[in-house]
């Protein structure tokens, strides 16, 4: 399905996009970033928090040496870091540990299943790892489209988050 450069071409993308979120992000007031704006998970801040929350939550399936499982569950997942500087603190060391277990990923490790017990779903599942993996990327650009939709609105610039302008050196 995917090879062990997929992954380490996502994870460098994932780590990019958010550290342009960052930058358009420092200096936005946090009264902006905790407005209730009609999305899922409400508020921008809230959805950067669910993103970080389901992030650990794969992470700690894919890696649980590098990732602890995160506190409750995905209705909780708005509140998971209570400031902004909390949330980019725990985002850049969690991307960090992206990028460090997907340059040690192998094709045989994406070729097999992962195990876990879903609480969303209430049941043990199995399901191929390499689909997992393409999951976790694709959660993160989902609710990144979100932000970006909510910093359009907000009048604020959001980064430039096409995969071809990522820069070479990333």
């Amino acid at each position: 399905m995917i090879l062990p450069g997929y992954v380490v071409t996502m994870a460098g993308y994932n780590g990019w996009q958010n550290r342009q979120l960052e930058a358009a992000l420092d200096a936005v007031p946090d009264a902006v970033l905790r407005a209730d704006r009609g999305a899922f998970f409400g508020s921008i801040l809230g959805t950067l928090n669910h993103l970080l929350w389901g992030d650990l939550m794969w992470m700690s399936r894919f890696a649980p040496e590098r990732a602890m499982r995160p506190e409750g569950g995905i209705a909780d997942s708005p509140g998971l870091c209570e400031a902004y500087g909390d949330w980019r603190a725990a985002r850049r060391s969690l991307d960090g540990e992206i990028e460090e277990w997907a340059a040690g990923l192998d094709a045989t490790a994406l070729a097999g299943p992962l195990n876990w017990f879903s609480g969303a779903l209430g049941r043990d599942v199995t399901k191929p790892m390499a689909l997992c993996v393409v999951h976790m990327f694709n959660h993160q650009t989902h609710h990144r489209g979100q932000v970006h939709a909510m910093l359009t609105k907000e009048g604020l610039k959001a980064p430039v988050s096409d995969l071809f302008a990522m820069p070479e050196d990333v």
